[in-house]
């Protein structure tokens, strides 16, 4: 136990009748994966009110209460509680990238992006790109056409937990085909180093394929029948009229 705690320990001891909680808490606070701004932190807490607070970085103990800045004086001069500040900080910063690297871990999504026919030819058809299996939890779905945002009819559903500890989502977009339109699903995430992009390649039983299907169909249709109406004409023009005798027989009379 360190001597900060056993002098604060004694504080608590022979505190007031009312002081019926004490805490105490060691926080080594870190936000980059190298490091470099870990800060150690130990406070002491009576009822819920901070006592005395230990930063690494300043180096020293520091009271809040009269009795605490008392104790705080004693141990900032104790040479034995200044070098246990030192370690303990440098302790701090150097186990931070371990514990960044071994809990801060990220999983790629797996991304899906297809096309639902409309209930009728009245309604929009809409595009849906769906993100799977992805950690952390934050994530940005992102619909692009020609290359600009569009942000107007655009519905997406929450991040929604798996139970595995991953992640998925939904966005849509509804939607009317024009010829020689882009249309991308952009996605951001911290698994992946810069945005990725899916753009949406029709498929033969899409909107846009059947009305390309179906002006073929009538083209080809229109070909075939101005085909046959001119091998009707040929046909029609090589033919030689031959000259035809009808023959009545007197009817015969029983």
């Amino acid at each position: 136990m360190s001597r900060a705690l056993v002098f604060f320990t004694l504080l608590l001891a022979f505190s007031r009748a009312d002081a019926l909680y004490g805490q105490y808490l060691a926080r080594c606070r870190f936000s980059s994966p190298d490091g470099h701004d870990a800060v150690y932190l130990e406070q002491f807490y009576l009822n819920k009110r901070l006592l005395a607070l230990y930063n690494g970085t300043l180096g020293k103990l520091m009271g809040y209460t009269k009795e605490a800045i008392k104790i705080a004086d004693k141990l900032n001069n104790d040479p034995d509680y200044v070098n246990l500040g030192k370690w303990k900080t440098d302790r701090c910063t150097r186990s931070s990238p371990l514990v960044y690297n071994s809990l801060l871990y990220t999983v790629e999504p797996s991304v899906w992006l297809r096309s639902v026919e409309a209930v009728d030819s009245r309604h929009p058809g809409m595009l849906v790109c769906s993100a799977y299996d992805f950690y952390p939890q934050q994530i940005r779905l992102t619909w692009l056409r020609n290359g600009q945002e569009e942000t107007s009819d655009v519905m997406s559903t929450d991040e929604l937990p798996n139970g595995n500890w991953l992640y998925q989502i939904h966005s849509f977009l509804e939607f009317t085909p024009r010829p020689g339109e882009k249309i991308t699903c952009m996605v951001k995430h911290a698994s992946l180093m810069e945005p990725k992009l899916y753009d949406w390649e029709p498929t033969a039983d899409s909107g846009t394929n059947k009305i390309v299907v179906g002006t073929a169909g009538l083209l080809l249709g229109l070909v075939f029948s101005v085909a046959g109406l001119l091998y009707y004409k040929k046909k029609s023009s090589e033919r030689v009229l031959v000259p035809t005798t009808e023959v009545f027989y007197p009817e015969h009379t029983l």
